[in-house]
């Protein structure tokens, strides 16, 4: 019995040990688009196919980047921490703006490429296309605002990091919390009508169902956009925008900021009256969009602050500080911070 037991012991080491002819090292993973991927079991290298996946791989494990979408930019590189800002720049396998080549996906040999944010038919099949061209496994993830913990918890399971990504789904977790409490105590008729303004004239915007507008629904807004219908990004007229008359703007860009502060066909519009043209921030990345990824989960904290200033609880810069802890793994100075938070007020 005693020799039995031994030996069966000695085989279950055996398993462990030796290499198993016939045994592929892989596992079936599910992803958004209900495709089975063959993953390699232990994953050392990953790529990114387009921003809001760098952001989530760099969040969850920096070292196993292969690089980043695009380089950053010197501004960037000082929200990032100092072994990674420096990776080199791939390009991008997704949308009209796509620069990567398969050659280049080749030569970084990465073990899995990942991609986040809208999840259709188009995007499947681009996934089917470079995974048959490549060989190397590529996953979709859901990138959704509301699926924030639930795309963490994914690409920790992908990557064998199941506890650095419980560690930032408790963060957002408790930031969501706090942002449902607030805004549950705003009364409906004293939420504002905001519009998004991107590029240097402002007329871009994202209508009814964007993923790039979605986190006004969250912080209790209404996009006045939404009236022009459904769908992705659109350019809009002065004419449109004028009728819509937004109690708030944001932007991204500090010189539409500036220039609508001044110009006398946006001065009727009653968020430029009452200075509330608010430039998100956005270094290293938007709080707002720009990637549309996880990097929103402090933009809430800030854009929940702006729009009911002096109703909410939340310790902003505290947050913050937290936050680029967890996600951006820097610590920020005081004037780093200052410098992030200065665009919380209308004035440019």
């Amino acid at each position: 019995m005693l020799r039995r037991s031994f030996l069966s012991a000695l085989a279950a080491m055996l398993l462990v040990v030796l290499p198993q002819s016939g045994i592929a090292q892989t596992r079936t993973f599910v992803d958004a688009a209900g495709r089975s991927v063959e993953l390699p079991v232990a994953i050392h290298r990953a790529m990114a196919a387009g921003p809001p996946a760098s952001v989530l791989l760099y969040a969850i494990a920096p070292e196993k980047m292969v690089g980043w979408v695009r380089a950053p930019s010197a501004e960037e590189k000082a929200f990032l921490a100092i072994p990674y800002r420096d990776l080199p720049a791939h390009g991008r396998l997704t949308d009209k703006g796509n620069t990567a080549n398969i050659e280049a996906v080749l030569a970084l040999k990465p073990d899995v490429i990942i991609d986040v944010g809208t999840v259709d038919g188009t995007y499947a099949s681009l996934a089917d296309r470079v995974q048959q061209q490549t060989g190397i496994p590529y996953v979709l993830i859901d990138g959704r605002f509301a699926k924030s913990a639930d795309s963490l918890r994914k690409l920790g399971d992908i990557l064998g990091e199941p506890g650095r990504a419980d560690e930032l789904v408790r963060f957002a977790d408790e930031a969501t919390r706090r942002l449902d409490t607030a805004v549950k105590a705003i009364p409906a008729g004293e939420r504002p009508h905001v519009y998004y303004g991107r590029g240097p004239d402002g007329l871009e915007t994202g209508l009814a169902g964007s993923i790039n507008t979605e986190v006004l629904e969250a912080v209790g807004a209404t996009n006045v956009a939404d009236a022009a219908g459904a769908g992705g990004l659109a350019r809009v007229s002065m004419e449109q925008l004028l009728a819509w008359n937004p109690d708030i703007i944001l932007t991204l860009d500090r010189n539409f900021q500036a220039k609508v502060a001044t110009d006398p066909v946006w001065a009727s519009i009653t968020a430029v009256k009452n200075h509330r043209v608010y430039q998100a921030p956005a270094l290293p990345f938007g709080w707002f969009d720009a990637p549309p990824g996880i990097n929103r989960i402090i933009g809430v904290a800030w854009l929940t602050s702006a729009l009911y200033p002096g109703r909410t609880d939340i310790d902003l810069r505290q947050e913050t500080r937290t936050f680029y802890h967890l996600f951006y793994h820097v610590e920020l100075t005081e004037p780093q911070l200052d410098s992030l938070l200065a665009t919380a007020t209308g004035k440019p």
